[in-house]
């Protein structure tokens, strides 16, 4: 649901490619019980928070978002009944700016957030509510496997959702200078939420960014997809609500392509000819082509001889796993912008569906520590190529960078930052150095 996983625990960074793991867990109450928020007082407000507000109190920036609440249409009896819990917490502003960076490569990740466990619970869930699941994909055109694993990745069904008061996290976020907008726009959301009748303003509980329900949705798509199929919308407790907004969002607000793949695993028969320079998402070929390259199923079945258009994509290179991405892969991509994790979402999505387990790697996989990628990184910098952040997170546009770099090279242009680039690049740059020494040393004769 959001642009990015980050806002849940912070991101995992996997060869310099984030995601994340679920909320802290927190198993609901029975129903029809309050759920109670932790008892610790809200920190105060950072004296920069104020920056971006014209200097202006806590308390003078929450009334006017009141005012603005108002203004879109929340009545005044929704905004009474949140304003006892429109109060800063120094400590979720602490967690937004100072998440932490892991490490961990594709296999690793999906080896463990795409477990067998996780597979045969979606599966047991798709059949459990098989008339909420045929519904949604009648409705919507989303298979019940893609709907499963969105859901058993973000909250593990519902059982790890977060334990922290939303609308103090979201008017903490606005208050603070970072994304500022993008939360007031939230917190009114929330607010249309509770105005709405969905959700009380003492029920809105989840994780620390915002959050909310068994598929984390934000509050402005909460408040835009959510549907009822349980009898009241409410995608904290009703399954059947979860599985069709989900459903809901990914059709209308991911645009979900009714009745095509989004993810198939497959193998490169001869990597000793293959142009891996095409293996980029943003590079698709006819089904046929990728074909006459040499990519089959990892069984060694022909792939079909269609013109339907995909990318090949390799989360850990050449010597890792490869996948064919189609049309409706921007979904994943979408619905979470880090790599990896859109990628163990797909895979997900195709073992809930039946697919065999992927094949492993032949061997272990080098990754650059942290240090080497944010070096590499700089680098490419100087080097004259736009990587985003310098942060060792290795973005679409690092990996793009990677993949310029390796061209001039002659390595194999797979994307995949290695020990290799990284020491090619640091003697291009010490060679720099000493011709830039030379150019202004004075001769003899000068002196």
């Amino acid at each position: 649901m959001r642009t990015s996983i980050q806002l849940l625990l912070g991101p995992i960074c996997l060869a310099g490619l984030c995601a994340a793991v679920p909320a802290q867990a927190q198993l609901l109450p029975p129903l029809g019980q309050p759920m109670a928020a932790p008892a610790r007082p809200p920190a105060s407000p950072s004296p920069r928070a104020a920056a971006c507000h014209n200097g202006a109190s806590f308390e003078r920036f929450v009334a006017e978002l009141k005012q603005q609440a108002i203004a879109a249409g929340v009545s005044v009896r929704a905004v009474t009944e949140a304003a006892p819990y429109l109060v800063y917490d120094q400590g979720i502003v602490n967690r937004d700016r100072g998440q932490r960076v892991f490490g961990q490569v594709f296999t690793q990740f999906a080896g463990r957030m795409a477990a067998p466990y996780r597979m045969q619970q979606g599966q047991a869930l798709i059949r459990s509510h098989a008339a909420a699941f045929a519904r949604a994909e009648k409705e919507y055109g989303v298979p019940p496997a893609v709907i499963a694993a969105f859901w058993g990745l973000e909250s593990d069904f519902g059982a790890n959702m977060g334990n922290l008061p939303t609308l103090r996290s979201l008017v903490s976020l606005a208050y603070d200078c970072r994304r500022s907008e993008r939360f007031v726009g939230e917190t009114i959301a929330a607010l249309k939420i509770i105005d709405r009748g969905d959700l009380a303003a003492d029920e809105m509980i989840g994780s620390w960014a915002g959050e909310l329900g068994q598929t984390q949705f934000l509050p402005t798509h909460y408040f835009n997809y959510a549907v009822d199929y349980g009898g009241h919308r409410n995608l904290l407790r009703s399954p059947e609500d979860v599985i069709g907004s989900t459903a809901n969002y990914i059709a209308n607000g991911l645009k979900w392509r009714r009745g095509e793949p989004w993810l198939q695993e497959v193998r490169v028969t001869a990597p000793q000819n293959f142009p891996w320079d095409q293996a980029d998402l943003a590079i698709r070929l006819p089904r046929s082509k990728w074909a006459q390259l040499g990519v089959t199923y990892p069984d060694g079945r022909g792939l079909p001889n269609d013109d339907m258009p995909a990318s090949l994509l390799l989360p850990m290179g050449r010597m890792g796993p490869a996948f064919l991405a189609y049309a409706n892969f921007a979904a994943y991509t979408e619905w979470n912008n880090s790599l990896i994790y859109s990628t163990t979402a797909g895979y997900l999505a195709t073992r809930i569906a039946g697919a065999p387990p992927m094949q492993r790697p032949s061997g272990p996989i080098a990754q650059l520590p942290f240090s080497e990628l944010r070096e590499l990184q700089q680098l490419l910098v100087r080097a004259g190529y736009d990587v985003g952040k310098v942060d060792g997170v290795m973005g679409q546009q690092s990996r793009s960078a990677v993949k310029a770099m390796q061209i001039k090279f002659g390595l194999p242009a797979d994307s995949w930052p290695t020990a290799e680039l990284l020491a090619r690049m640091r003697g291009s740059r010490a060679a720099a150095q000493v011709r830039g020494a030379a150019a202004i040393r004075p001769s003899i004769g000068s002196q």
